[in-house]
């Protein structure tokens, strides 16, 4: 599978070893260099992603897609969702980006999160990986479950009706001159509004970027793999809820915390236990929830929260009795 972001690796690799000088296999250079690379892959999805959603957007007025889109309610639109969301390599904090244009082009906010919850959480290269380091069964309950993650969590999301709470500037984002019919703008004047649009939330968000992924890179430098297999072990029934809470400060994309899960369960953590550290890690990561707080208020992000939480405790305890 070919990583689009190599150029970004580079980057990242040249600046850690070559400009600073930090000494590889180390615990600061695992820090900084995780720190440069994902505030730039961060940065680059949040202007492709709005960018493009903008553009497209200038097609449509704000009240037509809403009128298409946002009646769209029921399991299945939830499903739809999280599946895109499983097709999605992104992690959790890159996903952000997609969901404000799914916010603003009027899609329900519970299908939004469901897309949200199940992106980090599953794609086609941690599935390759899960299965060649936790076997084939365990792959599909993990695959099946994030999607399902998805689907309940958005759904409950959606019958609180939280809308109220999503930031009013996410639903205020200005495409185009809303005077004129969309069929009348200049390629040169959509590129104008997509560019604007770009420009208004990276001015609204940078900082919280840049703080999120500064507290996860310091965590994944240090990650606590001696406390987990300590604290979390099989004799302790608490062990899949403590797995989660200790999972929840860390900061990483699924295919980077699959080697950490895979040394977990070898050294004798369940693999239920081990697997709702992933899902603790890649859906409730604390920078992911700073990155929230600039578009999502305390009520929304605490129930998501919450019901991520429960479905993911549930999840690694059901994994525990089936494997």
């Amino acid at each position: 599978m070919v990583d689009i972001f190599y150029p970004l690796q580079w980057i990242a690799d040249k600046l850690t070893y070559d400009v600073f000088g930090i000494a590889p296999d180390t615990h600061l250079a695992a820090s900084v260099n995780f720190i440069i690379y994902d505030v730039m892959k961060i940065f680059v999805l949040l202007a492709v992603m709005i960018f493009v959603v903008s553009y497209i957007r200038t097609y449509v007025t704000p009240e037509k897609t809403r009128k298409v889109l946002g009646g769209k309610k029921g399991l299945q639109y939830h499903l739809l969702a999280s599946l895109m969301g499983a097709v999605t390599p992104f992690c959790s904090c890159s996903s952000v980006p997609l969901f404000i244009g799914f916010v603003e082009a009027g899609i329900p906010l519970g299908v939004t999160f469901s897309f949200l919850i199940t992106s980090p959480l599953v794609n086609e290269a941690a599935v390759a990986a899960l299965w060649a380091t936790i076997g084939l069964k365990a792959t599909l309950i993990y695959t099946v479950s994030g999607i399902l993650l998805g689907v309940i969590g958005g759904y409950l999301i959606g019958l609180l009706k939280m809308e109220k709470h999503v930031a009013d500037f996410v639903y205020k984002i200005k495409v185009g001159d809303s005077n004129k019919n969309p069929k009348d703008l200049s390629a040169k004047e959509r590129t104008a509004a997509a560019y604007e649009s770009v420009k208004e939330i990276v001015e609204k968000v940078w900082i919280y970027v840049i703080i999120g992924v500064a507290l996860g890179g310091i965590f994944h430098g240090y990650a606590p793999e001696g406390i987990l297999a300590k604290y979390a072990g099989e004799d302790n029934l608490l062990a899949v809820p403590i797995a989660v809470l200790i999972g929840v400060p860390l900061y990483s994309n699924v295919m980077g915390m699959i080697p950490i899960v895979e040394s977990l369960i070898g050294k004798g953590l369940p693999v239920g236990t081990a697997l709702a550290f992933l899902m603790g890690v890649t859906a409730l990561s604390l920078p992911e929830m700073i990155i929230l707080k600039k578009v999502l208020k305390n009520e929304l992000i605490a129930a998501f929260v919450i019901i991520v939480s429960v479905s993911i405790i549930f999840t690694g305890y059901l994994f525990n009795i089936i494997l």
